[in-house]
């Protein structure tokens, strides 16, 4: 997952995440996550096997390599499992087919790569 953080320019992948999710607030008016933090999180799912959101949540909490490539520190709350439910039914397949597409004029074709299966489920 290091190699990977590193390879990809995540800054462009935030802002193009931010076209599409970037509420302050959730409904009981706590500070949002950051989408480019649950996409991770979905990343995270699809390259172990397509994993539940459970289970993600889970891995998230107690893998210290997945925790890093999150951003996350010992001492941050990672996003339950609704939470992440939640964020994928808001970041449409259609916004992520567009930013597939511009992904596509870009050097950060690994990423493409590694969306394009969480695009077709």
């Amino acid at each position: 997952m290091k190699q990977i953080d590193e390879l990809i320019d995540w800054d462009s992948i935030e802002k193009a995440i931010e076209v599409h999710y970037a509420p302050t607030s959730d409904v009981t008016g706590r500070p949002a996550y950051p989408g480019l933090l649950l996409f991770k999180m979905l990343l995270v799912g699809i390259w172990n096997g397509g994993l539940s959101d459970e289970a993600v949540e889970e891995m998230a909490n107690s893998n210290l390599h997945v925790m890093r490539f999150l951003g996350l520190s010992l001492k941050d709350e990672v996003p339950d499992h609704s939470v992440l439910s939640r964020s994928r039914t808001r970041l449409t397949i259609a916004a992520w087919v567009g930013w597939l597409i511009g992904a596509n004029q870009s050097p950060n074709s690994a990423a493409q790569c590694y969306c394009s299966h969480w695009v077709s489920r």
